[in-house]
């Protein structure tokens, strides 16, 4: 007898996690986080306010790294050399990234007390991101195929089509949000290729990335119920979409039939199970729609730049590398030393938090000349970190590149230029950087 696939389950779709933040905060002024420490750069309202560049500046000229003795999020090391972030990367096993160390964000794992407080059992997120080796060699291995040159290439036609579409769609002669329109919409749906996902719920994927990757939100417990409630609703959702696929007679190529035939992945605890969904979705979300909309911004800010891209389309793929360096979509990563060591001068303790400043690094002005200018000619843009570096660098780094390329490459081709034209809002978090609202005006060049 056939089995009968359950029916989806209800999900909410709001609040949006950026209204509850917002709210939480209107309510509760007082529960504001305080950084007495000028160069704790864990402030989310230096990369709302877009201020952040001249402390890095500061930091790099004193040195590549820096211990932060306090800070909302306690004590840790600020390393914001682009060598020293390649260094430490390279010794995966001496700076791990396990969630059960505190994994890959700033924030602290919640005391024994801190969970006694709040009544409810300890919530983790493990991650194949969050794993040292080998569990993170044989789980990353299942979605590695998805991302390769070849699956690329298949990709691209489709990836075109729908690009050259959507541009085609974008009114004329007024004022839109680019972010709402372009980037949400390019990233989301192709997160639903990726995993099969329903296309007329597609949306979810942004609305469940933004509670899983806000790092200030995580930090405000009164949230914490609402937040793992939206969390547990994603992970129903997706077990509904495992159940169909596990009656498929043939196994098909996404990433939820890619793990149901994983030996790494298809025995995964709920929790894995979620952890894995929320850093796919997270990964494949914020990273290419904060660049999608990075782009625009930069471009309208360097005119010069932006002449260069339209009388010069070769320059597309170098364009594409100098705006992840500039835009740099997730501003750090975090490891937790398991031994003594000593880097560049500095003791860095077993149990230190160690946090990776991409953002920095990728402005250090030693490595990149004239760092905070956009220069799409720039011969080294190619040594961005914005990917991570080592056997963490991000599994879907090719495919945000050629979204990003057909992207520049279908706006050349219809000789559109955009403009902002109204409000900026950027994201006021330390983890993911980028916008929320851009408004923009489309002119033909």
């Amino acid at each position: 007898m056939a089995t009968i696939a359950p029916p989806r389950p209800e999900v909410r779709t709001s609040p949006t996690a950026y209204a509850a933040l917002k709210e939480h905060y209107a309510q509760h002024p007082e529960e504001r986080l305080e950084h007495p420490h000028k160069w704790d750069v864990s402030r989310s309202d230096i990369y709302y306010e877009d201020t952040w560049q001249p402390i890095f500046a500061e930091m790099q000229q004193a040195g590549p790294l820096h211990y932060i003795d306090e800070s909302p999020f306690g004590p840790y090391w600020a390393v914001v050399g682009h060598k020293a972030i390649q260094h430490i990367e390279a010794l995966p096993d001496v700076f791990s990234s396990s969630w059960e160390h505190g994994g890959i964000t700033i924030l602290n794992r919640l005391s024994d007390e801190e969970i006694a407080e709040s009544g409810v059992d300890r919530r983790e997120l493990p991650m194949f991101i969050a794993m040292d080796r080998p569990q993170h060699t044989g789980q990353r291995r299942t979605v590695a195929p998805k991302f390769t040159p070849s699956a690329m290439k298949d990709m691209e036609p489709e990836i075109r089509q729908r690009t050259g579409e959507l541009l085609d769609t974008l009114p004329r002669g007024e004022v839109f949000d680019w972010v709402d329109k372009v980037s949400i919409e390019l990233t989301t749906g192709m997160l639903a290729i990726l995993f099969g996902f329903p296309w007329e719920d597609r949306r979810m994927l942004t609305f469940w990335s933004d509670w899983a990757g806000d790092t200030e939100l995580a930090t405000v417990r009164e949230l914490d119920e609402m937040r793992w409630g939206f969390l547990h609703e994603m992970a129903a959702y997706f077990q509904s979409l495992w159940v169909e696929r596990t009656q498929d007679k043939e196994p098909g190529d996404d990433l939820i039939s890619m793990m149901i035939h994983s030996e790494a992945m298809n025995q995964m605890r709920p929790e894995e199970f979620m952890g894995n969904l929320v850093l796919l979705i997270v990964g494949g979300n914020d990273t290419t729609r904060n660049t999608m909309s990075g782009i625009i911004h930069s471009l309208d800010k360097f005119p010069d730049q932006r002449k260069l891209f339209e009388e010069h389309p070769e320059l597309i793929p170098n364009a594409v590398q100098e705006c992840l360096r500039y835009q740099t979509p997730l501003a750090h990563m975090r490891r937790t030393c398991t031994q003594d060591t000593e880097v560049f001068g500095k003791t860095i303790k077993a149990g230190d938090k160690v946090v990776l400043w991409y953002l920095g690094a990728n402005r250090e002005e030693s490595v990149f000349e004239d760092p905070h200018k956009l220069d799409i000619t720039r011969e080294n843009a190619k040594r961005h970190i914005a990917f991570g570096y080592g056997i963490h660098r991000c599994v879907g780094a090719r495919l945000a590149e050629l979204q990003l390329r057909v992207l520049l490459e279908e706006m050349h081709k219809r000789r559109m230029r955009v403009h902002v034209a109204g409000d900026v809002e950027r994201v006021r978090a330390n983890f993911v950087h980028g916008f929320r609202k851009l408004e923009v005006e489309i002119t033909e060049f």
